[in-house]
């Protein structure tokens, strides 16, 4: 069965509702230079702390390994969602200083180059998560955007890594069975198609569990 990740949650309101649903995870989004959906790191200490029994990702942009086990540890997430690029050197030095954290880098898919980034980082992480942001581009986009990419290229990654892959990007309940069929990931992460006035919507949320439950990978 597919995995689905909430995120973008800024209030126990959107926690309560993704649970209600099925979700697997939800996720925090810290400072970042754009997009939208950000909390303080105090909110997500206290969002996490009220949500211990689903896996809760904390997204930062930081690079710097112990900024990150320092905000890691100060949030009390089981998992931290890396969503700039940090370089192998620095995945490695994480691993020994959170052991009991799970580490998720995300791959922007702009082109075939994402294909040799997943694997350049798969030594050194739990999961790889696929997006559609544009880290090294003149406004850097961590994702957020509501904008799909290539799953040509996210099946290609899929097939080559021997980590669990999340699917994120412009996915909705209109395309994440698509989505799902394409890149055969094994779980789906959705936030900006899921909210009306910045809040998750039911009757969105309730579309998209029924296109996942009902997808089918060919």
């Amino acid at each position: 069965m597919v995995r689905v990740k909430i995120c973008c949650i800024r209030s126990q309101q959107d926690a309560d509702l993704a649970k209600r649903y099925g979700a697997d995870a939800i996720g925090f989004v810290s400072w970042m230079p754009s997009g939208g959906g950000q909390i303080s790191d105090r909110e997500i200490h206290q969002l996490a702390a009220a949500n211990p029994e689903i896996d809760r990702f904390l997204l930062t942009c930081r690079t710097d390994p112990d900024e990150i086990r320092r905000q890691v540890l100060e949030a009390g997430t089981d998992t931290v969602q890396l969503v700039d690029n940090v370089e192998p050197r620095s995945l490695e030095r994480l691993r020994v200083a959170i052991p009991d954290v799970s580490l998720v880098q995300v791959v922007h898919v702009t082109g075939p180059e994402a294909v040799a980034r997943a694997r350049e980082v798969e030594p050194y992480v739990d999961s790889i998560l696929l997006d559609s942001g544009s880290p090294d581009g003149p406004a850097r986009t961590f994702g957020g955007t509501g904008n799909a990419h290539d799953w040509r290229i996210s099946a290609q990654i899929v097939e080559q890594v021997d980590r669990p892959v999340f699917l994120a990007g412009g996915l909705g309940p209109d395309n994440v069975a698509e989505a799902i069929a394409a890149a055969r990931p094994d779980g789906v992460d959705v936030c900006s198609r899921l909210r009306r006035n910045g809040h998750l919507d039911e009757s969105l949320l309730a579309r998209f569990f029924e296109a996942v439950a009902g997808a089918q990978p060919v």
